[in-house]
């Protein structure tokens, strides 16, 4: 079985809004259906966890009644930060996963997540135990010296950027939470499921990525969200 664990549980302060960013409305539908939609509609997925902003799950439910998201089984409550947001929703899962199912792990506010990317991810991660959405990193990457100046540079084929979908092995994804809350390992700040399997002495594995695959973060991340939706469709979107 493969799961899609969709985290929607932040506030979203930096778009400015007055609700949290997921259920923003663009053209009429929100944020997140989008984001769901894209997994509603992939063959390979069979089941869909939402992880939700307290208060918010009866209006999942509703929306999810109305744009025809029934593959969405289950609604979480999240937490006060990201990783906990995840740890709930993987938490839920204990005795109705097998280890050996396939939990992908994505921002409710990415909503460009296309087919080929989501395909690649859970065919990686059937061949390696887990698998995350990665690209090449394009620009320079120079280290500070003394804030105003540098005299060394980290090689761009030595990097790459990671974002999700991520998918990992149920029993591994599961032990993986309960280990790193129990000795709060890789659970502060930024951190998220994979730089938490890296800290726990984890191996990851590359999937592929999109440029496409947008975090709405600021108004112009929306901004973009809408030039993409009114593109050609035939150009990029499955």
């Amino acid at each position: 079985m493969n799961v899609a664990v969709i985290i929607a549980g932040g506030s979203g302060h930096r778009m400015g809004q007055d609700i949290p960013k997921q259920f923003i409305h663009v053209y009429d539908k929100p944020v997140l259906i989008y984001t769901l939609e894209g997994f509603q509609r992939h063959p390979q997925v069979d089941a869909i966890e939402v992880v939700c902003i307290k208060g918010w799950e009866e209006l999942v439910w509703a929306y999810a009644r109305q744009f025809g998201i029934d593959k969405l089984k289950w609604i979480v409550t999240g937490g006060e930060t990201g990783q906990e947001s995840i740890r709930n929703g993987v938490f839920a899962l204990e005795g109705i996963c097998e280890d050996d199912d396939t939990v992908i792990v994505h921002d409710g506010i990415r909503p460009l997540v296309d087919s080929e990317v989501l395909s690649d991810v859970i065919a990686k991660c059937h061949q390696y135990g887990n698998a995350v959405t990665s690209l090449p990193y394009n620009e320079q990457i120079f280290i500070v010296d003394d804030e105003i100046s540098t005299t060394s540079y980290i090689p761009r084929e030595t990097l790459r950027r990671v974002s999700t979908p991520q998918a990992y092995k149920f029993g591994k994804l599961d032990w993986a939470y309960h280990e790193a809350f129990e000795k709060k390992i890789g659970i502060y700040g930024s951190s998220y499921a994979n730089t938490m399997m890296v800290e726990l002495g984890e191996r990851l594995y590359f999937a592929a990525g999109s440029d496409k695959n947008i975090k709405l973060t600021t108004k112009d991340d929306l901004k973009l969200f809408k030039a993409y939706l009114n593109a050609d469709p035939s150009t990029w979107l499955k």
